[in-house]
């Protein structure tokens, strides 16, 4: 038996808080000027919301507007705005300001993951953490008799060798003068069906009232497992939230989900992982590693080959083929940035499966 665990959170939880937070402003930014640079980071704890990074752009931002009408979404405070951002490096402007042509605003690597097990094409324990916290989002938000106050978390224990869910635990806030029991039974009811387990483990802790920002310190890019892959594909380091297209850490992480996704629809292979590797200042990546776990159906070699040819990879380029430069980050500052909770966007769009599998199966 090979046991992998997976986890997710909710949008309330104090560090999605934090990226919800710097990708609004990031959003009101781009309204105002599609060229802005921004590198945003938050960190919230209490009342308190500390505001930090870089921003270059001809936008007039209200942040205290924009801070406290996320934290009012979310039931949260935020009485103390300290605003430390400044200007983006003039060094590092000059790197970025060119279009198709662009340099990465950092070095850095990204990677990106595809898989069959689901039709969203992300791995089925991580699928599964993802609709808990959804359910438990949607009871708190839309149902006037909940106990529940909306903070959460869930970590699902996979048997990689069968495929079975073999353990789920749900941590979940929940309202003043409810015990361990009645919140177990209310949680497991409300959960239950989204996925067979005979181990169910509910607030193994105990009962939980105090919670969200209230309870812990919050920081921008805190969650970025949950905002990928859930742990199944290796991580960059590098957050997305806050940040404009020309910051690799997210253009690069786009790419390369869209790559890997894309050799999955072709049927190349049943799994994919793809990693992307950029150096400040310079519009190439310097390197392009596909790996197929031994499920593809030509040598890896043979499609990093293809894509490294026929894809245009440079961050301007990238941002053009997906229109990086709108306003879209909100809807993917919780819930990830890949499968159910971005259809629809560009980087989940499989419009070269066809001429993958045609041109590298040839």
């Amino acid at each position: 038996m090979r046991l992998f665990s997976t986890e997710a959170v909710s949008k309330y939880h104090t560090d999605k808080y934090a990226d919800q937070i710097s990708d609004a402003i990031l959003t009101e930014c781009l309204k105002q000027d599609r060229q802005s640079h921004c590198g945003i980071e938050t960190m919230v704890k209490g009342n308190t919301v500390v505001l930090g990074g870089e921003i270059t752009s001809k936008a007039d931002i209200n942040y205290d507007q924009i801070v406290r009408r996320v934290a009012k979404k979310l039931g949260y405070r935020a009485d103390k705005i300290i605003n430390l951002i400044s200007e983006q490096s003039p060094e590092i402007n000059r790197a970025v300001l060119s279009d198709e042509d662009i340099g990465a605003g950092d070095q850095g690597i990204m990677f990106g993951y595809a898989t069959r097990e689901t039709a969203s094409r992300l791995p089925y324990a991580f699928d599964v953490a993802n609709r808990i916290i959804a359910t438990l989002e949607d009871d708190a938000d839309n149902n006037p008799d909940t106990i529940l106050k909306g903070d959460a978390k869930t970590q699902v224990t996979i048997d990689l060798d069968t495929g079975e869910i073999v353990t789920v635990v749900v941590s979940v806030c929940h309202k003043e003068g409810c015990d361990l029991d009645e919140v177990q039974h209310y949680v497991l009811a409300l959960v239950g069906d989204e996925c067979v387990c005979d181990d169910w483990i509910i607030n193994p802790a105990g009962t939980w009232t105090v919670g969200g920002a209230e309870a812990d310190c919050g920081l921008t890019g805190r969650k970025i497992v949950c905002d990928q892959y859930g742990g199944f594909c290796r991580v960059g380091g590098g957050a997305f939230s806050g940040k404009d297209p020309s910051k690799v850490d997210r253009t690069g992480a786009y790419m390369a989900r869209y790559l890997a996704k894309n050799i999955v629809a072709a049927e190349l292979a049943d799994r994919c992982e793809i990693e992307l590797a950029y150096a400040i200042g310079l519009a190439d990546p310097v390197s392009v590693m596909v790996d197929t776990f031994g499920t593809g159906r030509v040598s890896d070699e043979k499609i990093a080959s293809w894509l490294m040819e026929h894809i245009d990879m440079r961050p301007g380029s990238i941002t053009s083929r997906f229109e990086l430069r709108r306003p879209i980050y909100r809807r993917v500052s919780c819930g990830g940035h890949f499968g159910e909770n971005a259809v629809g966007l560009p980087w989940e769009w499989t419009d070269i499966a066809e001429v993958l599998q045609k041109e590298i199966l040839s």
